[in-house]
């Protein structure tokens, strides 16, 4: 497996970089080995491999998305000029915990209906490293909704969608349509798993048997199914040793054993597990802090959790939420002195969990309609930069320092005053200044390579920590792009999230 660090080097060495990286590129670690190729490294013949062809009508994988070119704004040949390899290596190696505003950027982006790029082929590739990274950040209800609008049939497909209706808790339809689709052979401790659900446990003990028997099933893993069959055979036992890096069908036998891992050490997409109310709520928050801040729920799902229960401990996560409860009372109340008083402690709650722009857009609009003054306006007006109504605070309020009068210049996209020490604000000010396309990225707009450079620009900026210098030209691009948005709300994150220290 390449690291991340390598995978971005070769994003941004080139296309013969990049094409070498994806060829060396697996996909996630944490996905079963769901199905088998029961004949995959026996040789058929001697000649050279036959150009691959799609029949008339079928479905280009890679064209799949759930967002029309309506809905993104984006032209329906952004991939025109580039090449797959290269484009699926950008969004594989794009960060997990990016800037919110690059993760929505680049979610839009895996999520778009576009024409696939000129060598497109059946082996989607392009699709594949797109559900690969929603899978990564834990959004698999959007990686299910692009898989099953494709349709699961094809092996490297399934594969991911088994797993994910493993960790959403729906395993009897993975099961069903397993059995339903004859071109997909399962692997022994699929097909064990699924003949147990059907409650055919005498063919799932004889299918262990033969696993183990032909070395399809190591001797781990068969004490685990073992136990998943018959656990009253191993009362008494010793538990299994820790996994930390399960699959997700290991995972879900762990847990009907009774050995239920928590999901706070293991990949993003095992949160979600730890969302249901079997998990206790202390998992709960824990599951739904990751998933917030990844972008894979919504703030009110967040939320919902965060104060479903009053916390009965204290320290860390308790005091936390004690604090967002307690600003959230005082809010729903709306009373103006209690909220300046309760503000200061959940914001700086909200910044030691990095969940500030979560926060933002849940209570931005409310707050700006209290009658704050002083410091507690100031900071109100600073929390509604980081949501929906960025522009709107900054057309409607009169700056009170001339930070706050650079943050709202670049909050309207208009060249900016002078800009606060230090080399950010600075290299800000000079994205705003102009809307030329840069250097850095002339070439790939020339070449119609528009929604490379994007995904090269995001993988830039990513969670804030880079150059200063390339991160000015990848904003850059986003204006020169019309990308308004995207590019004011990202540089008002990096002004005031703070990510770089």
């Amino acid at each position: 497996m390449w690291t991340r660090a390598a995978l971005i080097a070769a994003a941004l060495a080139g296309p013969a970089a990049a094409q070498e990286a994806v060829e060396q590129t697996a996909p996630p670690e944490w996905l079963s080995e769901t199905l088998l190729s029961p004949h995959g490294n026996i040789a058929t013949s001697a000649t050279p491999a036959e150009i691959t062809v799609m029949p008339i009508g079928a479905v280009n994988l890679d064209a799949v998305g759930l967002l029309s070119p309506n809905q993104t704004g984006l032209p329906a040949d952004l991939w025109a000029g580039s090449e797959s390899a290269t484009l699926a290596n950008l969004f594989r190696a794009q960060t997990d915990l990016a800037l919110p505003s690059i993760q929505r950027f680049t979610t839009m982006l895996a999520l778009a209906e576009l024409n696939p790029p000129p060598d497109s082929t059946a082996e989607a590739e392009l699709f594949l490293a797109r559900l690969d990274m929603l899978l990564s950040r834990g959004a698999i209800d959007a990686a299910r909704a692009m898989m099953e609008r494709a349709g699961p049939s094809a092996p490297q497909v399934f594969r991911r969608w088994f797993d994910v209706t493993l960790l959403t808790d729906q395993p009897d339809r993975a099961c069903a349509t397993m059995r339903a689709n004859p071109d997909i052979a399962p692997s022994f401790p699929a097909r064990i798993f699924c003949l147990a659900r059907n409650g055919d446990w005498s063919a799932a003990a004889l299918t262990l048997g033969t696993g183990e028997a032909l070395g399809f099933i190591d001797e781990v893993e068969g004490e685990l199914i073992a136990r998943f069959l018959d656990p009253e055979l191993f009362e008494g036992e010793p538990p299994l040793p820790l996994d930390l890096s399960p699959s997700p069908l290991h995972y879900v036998m762990r847990v009907a054993i009774g050995e239920r891992p928590g999901a706070g050490q293991l990949p993003l997409p095992f949160a979600h597990a730890d969302m249901a109310d079997v998990a206790g709520w202390r998992a709960q928050l824990d599951a739904a802090e990751r998933l917030a801040r990844a972008g894979a729920i919504t703030p009110d799902q967040w939320q919902l959790i965060a104060t479903s229960r009053v916390p009965s401990a204290s320290g860390g996560v308790w005091d936390r939420i004690d604090a967002l409860q307690e600003f959230d009372v005082a809010l729903l109340a709306q009373d103006p002195a209690l909220v300046a008083e309760t503000l200061p402690d959940a914001w700086a709650a909200m910044q030691e969990a990095h969940l500030e722009v979560p926060f933002a857009e849940l209570y931005a609009q409310r707050l700006l309609r209290l009658p704050l003054t002083g410091d507690s306006a100031m900071l109100a007006r600073r929390v509604a930069l980081l949501s929906g109504e960025y522009e709107s605070v900054a057309q409607l309020a009169v700056p009170q320092s001339s930070e706050e009068r650079f943050l709202f210049a670049v909050a309207r996209g208009q060249t900016a005053p002078p800009a606060p020490a230090g080399g950010l604000p600075r290299a800000i000010a000079a994205v705003f200044s102009t809307t030329a396309m840069p250097d850095r990225y002339a070439r790939l707009y020339s070449e119609g390579r528009i929604g490379e450079a994007m995904l090269r620009a995001s993988l830039v900026l990513g969670d804030g920590s880079g150059d200063l210098d390339d991160m000015q030209d990848a904003l850059s691009l986003f204006r020169a792009l019309g990308l308004e948005t995207v590019a004011r709300r990202t540089a008002l994150e990096l002004l005031i999230l703070e990510r770089r220290g």
